[in-house]
């Protein structure tokens, strides 16, 4: 399950904005996306990393991303750094 992947990454970047910069400049491996968030919120990242060909993947909850990020929101979008 990917929550697992969030918490062995070494080093994480949640957020979209934040997720989309580390897209464009190369340091993501993998991005992680919760289905229950916004798609206009996720859609940016959804196509910066098909455009990259990076893997993504879908988890169910936001909040549960969060949780798995170690923070007490919820997370729409995170990328594990290589």
């Amino acid at each position: 399950m990917s929550y697992e992947k969030v918490l062995q990454a070494h080093k994480i970047i949640v957020g979209t904005k934040q997720s989309v910069k580390a897209l464009i400049n190369n340091e993501v491996k993998e991005i992680i996306i919760a289905n229950d968030a916004d798609d206009r919120i996720t859609q940016k990242v959804i196509q910066t990393a098909e455009e990259q060909q990076i893997p993504l993947t879908k988890v169910s909850s936001m909040k549960e991303l969060g949780k798995a990020c170690e923070i007490d929101v919820g997370a729409a979008a995170v990328a594990i750094i290589q």
